[in-house]
């Protein structure tokens, strides 16, 4: 029997698709869904005040949040993006994309290969911004992503290191449709969002959830520390 969050994340996929408001790459199913505006949503977000602010940028490095990647890079921020699935010693990508380089170019997965500096945890500096994919969120700050939980052990691999603290802010952008008026089942190893950005809005959350302050290894299951090296590394294996 599916569980709630997996539920919730089918009626966004199918929402999404039926509405055709979705956007290259399909099916948007399994993934955190890229839509129509996301280009958009991406400017109105880079147009913010905390995102002039940062110096520092952690990514996800899905398709619709490539537009902010791209204008981090433009606003002459440090971007990191995750190694998928973080199944490196180094599971961050520092993006370098140099003087003749499309900055567009330079944000996709197959770019951070070629131009991104593999960095350990220990190298992140204080992260100032973290951009989030999601699937659905709520004007309360709760996001639901696109179940791998990766996005969550980035987040508590870095403030366990003390590279993300009080002064980070999550942000994401979605299309309308994502967000939700529905339950969104909170756990203690979720990050809550600060900001939502849609192409039309910025929705300060003003969150009363709590986000970890680093790894919870109860959580951990035995595929996740022997795929991911820095969680075994943490483990002690």
């Amino acid at each position: 029997m599916k569980s709630k969050k997996e539920k919730l994340r089918q009626q966004i996929w199918d929402l999404l698709s039926e509405k055709e408001v979705g956007a290259f790459p399909f099916p948007l199913e399994g993934r955190i869904p890229n839509f129509k505006g996301s280009n958009e949503a991406a400017r109105r977000l880079a147009e913010t005040s905390v995102f002039r602010s940062a110096d520092t940028v952690k990514a996800n490095p899905d398709a619709p949040q490539r537009k902010a990647r791209e204008l981090a890079l433009r606003q002459g921020k440090r971007l990191f993006m995750a190694v998928p699935r973080l199944r490196s010693d180094k599971p961050f990508m520092e993006i370098n994309p140099g003087d003749n380089t499309d900055p567009s170019k330079a944000v996709t997965i197959k770019g951070s290969k070629r131009f991104g500096i593999p960095r350990t945890v220990g190298e992140l500096p204080v992260i100032d911004l973290i951009i989030a994919g999601s699937v659905a969120v709520h004007r309360d700050g709760r996001r639901l992503g696109k179940g791998g939980g990766y996005s969550d052990l980035e987040f508590a691999l870095a403030a366990e290191d003390g590279k993300i603290g009080g002064q980070t802010l999550v942000v994401t952008t979605v299309h309308p449709l994502q967000i939700v008026d529905s339950e969104i089942p909170f756990e203690s190893h979720d990050v809550p969002v600060d900001l939502i950005v849609t192409p039309h809005e910025v929705i300060e959350t003003n969150t009363r959830f709590q986000r970890p302050q680093g790894i919870i290894a109860d959580i951990l299951s035995d595929s996740y520390l022997e795929e991911i090296p820095a969680l075994a590394e943490y483990q002690g294996n």
